[in-house]
């Protein structure tokens, strides 16, 4: 007869999901609705998905599978959520405004869980919700692994408190089916161990790295990360699954080697390392002075210039005209199109910009126009000054009103 496993010694890292519903569903909704569809629907496929960091002790054992939702609104999801092995917790709105008690549960079973004496190592928080920062921050001290998983534009310090972010395209790939790796067990962002040996030699014959080789070697300063991207993917399609199964271009491009650098400061940064360092990069006044400055320091909105907002507009008015329902792919073919255009702009900025217009509420059909996309957008970010109590004038209002909008808006 076989003697039980005592806890301690069982194989796979100790995991923890605490899962707002409402917040994920949302955001999901406003990138691929059919992705939010599968979310709610097969929760057992994506919670395997993330389980599945590798074999033993890199698989994750989820002890704690929470999800947390308004039954007013979904109710009618619970039943794929408690198949799926979740504890479903209802949280009912508690005030006129509708705000739910989603935060205060989650954050109580959290501290409960971290507590608790099962020695839980890695926590999960699937929410975009800046608000759990200070729960994150909680984690960290008590030396736990963090994951955020994200459906929506991600505050600066939440993410950088989190050991490992599943950003919104990443997370969208899972659901869709078409992400080639599983999350690694707690693997950090900031935290990447080096690729095998024949991961590189593939990579580094690939004709994007030869690309990324001549381009950045033979550049007069570091380059804008959005534009080396662009010239990857041209030369090199394949590319735009997975970035060769890392996932992301940032880890892509960071190991190439060879003396070629990154940083995803300001947006990110490729240079070579020979020739320039990171003190080379221009600081966040030199790419946006003034007020600007100050908006994106405080709101996380994207440090673009006036030139930027509005290719990016209009990149989105011609790209909905052609395919309105498409969300998932909005994000790459707006950011694919700025750059050709020479106003080169981050995937993750386009994404910021498309869950801002998702705030308030924006239809993205195949009718609005840039001026349009424009006005919403900007509505969105002075909204996001006023929540941060910042205080201007009247002529620094009609500065934001113009940097924001590109120009597209008049006084």
């Amino acid at each position: 007869m076989n003697e039980a496993v005592p806890p301690s010694r069982r194989p796979g890292i100790r995991a923890a999901m605490f899962v707002d519903f409402d917040n994920v569903f949302t955001g999901l909704q406003a990138l691929d609705p059919m992705a939010a569809k599968r979310f709610a629907e097969d929760p057992k496929h994506w919670a395997d998905a993330l389980s599945s960091g590798g074999s033993g002790e890199d698989a994750r054992r989820f002890l704690i599978r929470n999800c947390y939702l308004n039954p007013v609104v979904y109710s009618k999801y619970r039943t794929y959520w408690t198949r799926a092995g979740f504890r479903v917790i209802d949280c009912p709105s508690l005030t006129q405004r509708g705000k739910s008690s989603t935060d205060i549960n989650l954050v109580l079973d959290a501290m409960d869980a971290l507590s608790g004496n099962v020695g839980i190592e890695e926590f999960f928080i699937a929410s975009a919700d800046a608000d759990f920062t200070s729960l994150i921050q909680r984690f960290r001290a008590a030396d736990r692994m963090t994951t955020v998983i994200a459906a929506g534009a991600v505050a600066f310090a939440y993410r950088e408190m989190a050991d490992h972010v599943v950003e919104s395209h990443d997370f969208v790939a899972i659901l869709n089916g078409t992400a080639v790796e599983p999350v690694h067990a707690v693997a950090s962002d900031k935290q990447q161990n080096a690729p095998t040996v024949a991961k590189t030699k593939a990579k580094k014959a690939s004709p994007g790295v030869r690309e990324v080789l001549e381009f950045v070697r033979t550049a007069p300063g570091p380059v804008v990360g959005a534009l080396v991207a662009h010239r990857a993917l041209t030369a090199d399609p394949s590319l735009k699954t997975d970035w060769g199964g890392h996932g992301k271009f940032g880890t892509w491009v960071s190991q190439i080697g060879q003396e070629i650098e990154y940083s995803p400061a300001q947006g990110g940064w490729v240079w070579d390392a020979k020739r320039f360092s990171a003190e080379d990069l221009p600081s966040p006044a030199e790419l946006q002075p003034g007020i600007e400055e100050q908006v994106t320091r405080v709101t996380d909105v994207p440090a673009l210039s006036a030139a930027q907002f509005r290719q990016m507009f209009q990149a989105m008015e011609a790209r909905l005209r052609e395919h309105p329902a498409n969300r998932t792919e909005l994000s790459r073919t707006v950011r694919d199109d700025c750059v050709s255009a020479g106003q080169p702009v981050s995937r993750n900025a386009v994404s910021f910009v498309l869950q801002g217009l998702a705030y308030v509420n924006f239809p993205l059909n195949d009718e609005p126009t840039a001026a349009e996309l424009a006005a919403a957008w900007t509505a969105n970010v002075e909204e996001l000054c006023r929540v941060a109590l910042l205080e201007f004038d009247a002529g620094e209002k009609l500065a934001v009103r113009r940097w924001a909008s590109g120009g597209l808006l008049g006084a």
